[in-house]
């Protein structure tokens, strides 16, 4: 059953809610999918949202928004397990993405999908959701990357999937998200700066990142929704600005109430050698070489398009990490 909006007891306060990719040098240009689409807002109040992979941070992130505004949920879930952790009294649909009658099932009735799954599931959520539903998904950044990997090139083949379906609706790419609970990217950064008195970065750690709050994220689904999509669209969601990553490092280290990390700039081919011996070492993060490899590249984005189509000023990174690290009970 999906979750139906109570009675307003007098006016409901609007509040705006809350996946990986990578990312001015110069910055990556947007696809021009599509014109400016200003002045096309509609109410969400008799909107059915489904969301898809519900029971992981970003979907249950805005099922939580969703649900505080009093707004009809239809949390979809391969796992009613995983579900039930999340403490959100609502009963969830059952479905897996490989299962297209489960997945036509589980989506009727939606006048709105998101999909927060990987976008390599696109044309399985294509196929399975209501004509008429406007359709969002979560892409990621690392469609740019200079090295392609299979995440990459399953959001590439999302994405190609969406473009020439024609259905209406948007891709978000987000760059790299912190500050969701449970996030693994700058919690396990700062274990690493706990452990290690040196921090040894390929070329110093002069490439760009524009990270964006998980806050922003679901404050950009949440403007997709609230819009009226002519066809397919791509926009990438990102922070305000880039920075160095080792500037990154070193606000993180600050956020977290540690002292200055000392960087030194290290080849790539021995850091990538030491990654993949980290996940034998006892009390640190395991990092992949291809995160490695990334490091090197700029992830810096242009997000006018954010700006306009959604109506979205991502927060600055040291007030998001501000949030990312604050301490129990302190909130």
């Amino acid at each position: 059953m999906p979750h139906t909006p109570r009675p307003p007891a007098g006016e409901v306060e609007a509040r705006s809610g809350e996946r990986e990719g990578d990312g001015i040098a110069p910055p990556h240009p947007q696809p021009a999918f599509r014109a400016d689409l200003s002045g096309q807002r509609e109410s969400c109040t008799t909107t059915t949202t489904a969301v898809i992979g519900a029971s992981g941070r970003s979907g249950a992130t805005l099922c939580r928004a969703l649900i505080a505004d009093n707004l009809a949920v239809l949390p979809v879930v391969r796992d009613a397990a995983k579900w039930a952790r999340q403490g959100i009294a609502i009963a969830p649909r059952i479905a897996d993405l490989a299962d297209p009658a489960a997945l036509h099932a589980a989506l009727h009735g939606a006048t709105a999908v998101v999909s927060t799954a990987h976008a390599r599931h696109a044309a399985a959520v294509i196929a399975a959701a209501p004509p008429d539903a406007r359709l969002i998904f979560l892409g990621s950044t690392r469609k740019f990357t200079r090295w392609p990997d299979d995440h990459g090139n399953g959001v590439l083949a999302g994405e190609a999937a969406f473009l020439a379906s024609g259905r209406s609706g948007v891709m978000l790419h987000p760059t790299m998200i912190y500050g969701a609970a449970g996030e693994d990217n700058v919690r396990r950064l700062a274990a690493l700066l706990r452990r290690l008195p040196v921090l040894p970065l390929p070329g110093g750690g002069n490439a760009l990142v524009q990270p964006i709050h998980q806050d922003d994220v679901t404050r950009a689904i949440r403007a997709a929704l609230a819009r009226r999509w002519d066809g397919p669209h791509g926009i990438v969601a990102a922070g305000p600005t880039a920075l160095r990553y080792a500037d990154f490092v070193r606000a993180v280290a600050a956020a977290a109430g540690l002292p200055p990390p000392r960087i030194v700039g290290f080849p790539l081919a021995p850091l990538i050698a030491a990654a993949a011996l980290s996940r034998f070492l006892p009390l640190v993060p395991t990092i992949q070489p291809a995160e490695m490899r990334r490091l090197t590249e700029h992830k810096a984005f242009d997000i006018a398009p954010m700006r306009a189509l959604l109506g979205i000023e991502p927060v600055l990174l040291e007030i998001g990490l501000a949030r990312s690290f604050v301490a129990p009970g302190s909130a």
